[in-house]
């Protein structure tokens, strides 16, 4: 793929600039672009052939985040329940070019891929696809991968579990992240450290859409638990953890785990120990508003009815309590590109448009331990949107995105088609 040749200086001008440490709006918004990073704020002179872009009335914000996507699932053409038998490794490749073309542009210029559970001969997918895009062979965010997702024979991201596949149909190795034991979680731990593996994603508990019994239930044992943060932690890599109930939640706290995703049944008792030991939370409650479910078994259907008003009430309570959230979709349980649903979610759920913006963007950038992004500030990446109006007054705005710029390169202006 071919694209212009982008220009060494670009000086950006809108209407408005987000200041998302300070949380104000900004008039004008000038911003000088050299190279892949923001040179100057208000520049009062800029290189000899600069280019002058201006959006006219538009809002810069710094380029969003979505920790919790999976860009080799889904896309346009997710019909059919058995893809993870039906694609091979090439077209599983090929469908996340196209989901992560459709996540740019909607404005996400960093997201997390959190763990392949799918059938790929020890290929680390989400890797080759971060490569490709930071070559610049295909379009998408900047991605870190987290290679296969580890999980216990029969566990949530055993991906013979969400159809219930007979014995023997898609057997899967440890490489591929289907582990049981000390020694066979260090081992899919080193694998995908090995590959490329950025972060390390682990099944905590059941899930809901998946046969694996309640949603709730501790799935890995604690020194098992224990075992994938110490691995990755010596490597100096995050973990985050697929929790719904309780017990894993707070078992993956205590075994040192990072981040905690969905969280839904979690008590007040364990909300207040994650606020004290200072762990993220990536609720992804946009799921219980939007996830259609209506062609699941009816084993899983009850299981959302269940969970789903629960997760809600527990998102506000971790909200109300100072829980670090981050912006997570879990796409394409809703569609790829739709993931600022997210942010008006978390408003929904009690957070101040500021706060969900931050949950985009500042807080994102510290779960991945990155001070390059986030912010549009003085030699941070030049990772810029734009949203008509105030997005501090009306979230959804962010579903509106009319201009992407990632790494000083243009990928999305509505106004010049």
């Amino acid at each position: 793929m071919s694209r212009p040749r982008r220009p060494e200086a670009i000086r950006l001008r809108s209407a408005r600039m987000l200041d998302i440490v300070k949380g104000e709006l900004l008039e004008p918004g000038d911003v000088l672009v050299v190279g892949d990073r923001i040179a100057e704020l208000a520049p009062t002179t800029v290189p000899e052939g600069t280019l002058a872009l201006d959006v006219g009335d538009l809002t810069l914000l710094p380029g969003l985040m979505d920790m919790e996507v999976n860009l080799l699932l889904g896309g346009p053409d997710h019909r059919s329940p058995l893809n993870a038998v039906q694609d091979d490794p090439a077209l599983r490749v090929l469908r996340a070019v196209v989901n992560a073309g459709r996540t740019l542009r909607a404005g996400f210029t960093t997201v997390r891929n959190l763990g392949l559970f799918v059938q790929t001969g020890g290929l680390l997918l989400d890797v080759a696809l971060k490569k490709a895009i930071d070559r610049g062979y295909v379009d998408g965010p900047r991605v870190i991968p987290a290679g296969h997702a580890i999980s216990p024979t029969g566990g949530h991201l055993d991906p013979t579990m969400f159809q219930a596949f007979a014995p023997h149909v898609m057997p899967l190795t440890v490489e591929e992240g289907i582990a049981d034991g000390v020694d066979e979680i260090r081992k899919a731990v080193r694998y995908q450290i090995k590959h490329g593996a950025e972060l390390i994603k682990v099944c905590a508990s059941g899930g809901v859409m998946s046969h694996t019994g309640p949603a709730g239930a501790q799935q890995y044992s604690d020194d098992e638990l224990r075992a994938v943060a110490d691995e990755a932690h010596r490597a100096g890599l995050r973990v985050a953890a697929h929790a719904h109930g309780d017990d894993g939640i707070r078992a993956a706290i205590e075994a040192g785990i990072d981040c905690i995703e969905h969280g839904s049944l979690m008590s007040d008792a364990t909300i207040d120990l994650m606020v004290e030991r200072g762990r993220f939370l990536v609720p992804t409650t946009y799921l219980a508003d939007g996830m259609d479910v209506s062609h699941a078994d009816p084993e899983l259907q009850a299981k959302a009815l269940d969970v789903f008003p629960r997760a809600k009430k527990t998102v506000s309570k971790a909200i109300a309590k100072g829980v670090r959230i981050a912006c997570g979709t879990d796409a394409p349980a809703i569609p790829h590109s739709h993931n600022a649903k997210e942010l008006v979610a978390l408003v929904d759920r009690g957070m101040t448009p500021l706060q969900a913006l931050r949950a985009a963007t500042t807080v994102a950038a510290e779960l991945i331990d990155k001070d390059d992004r986030g912010r549009i500030e003085e030699g941070l990446l030049a990772d810029i949107i734009a949203v008509p109006g105030d997005p501090l007054t009306d979230i959804g705005l962010t579903e509106d995105v009319r201009f992407v710029m990632k790494g000083g390169t243009v990928y999305h202006d509505a106004a010049a088609g």
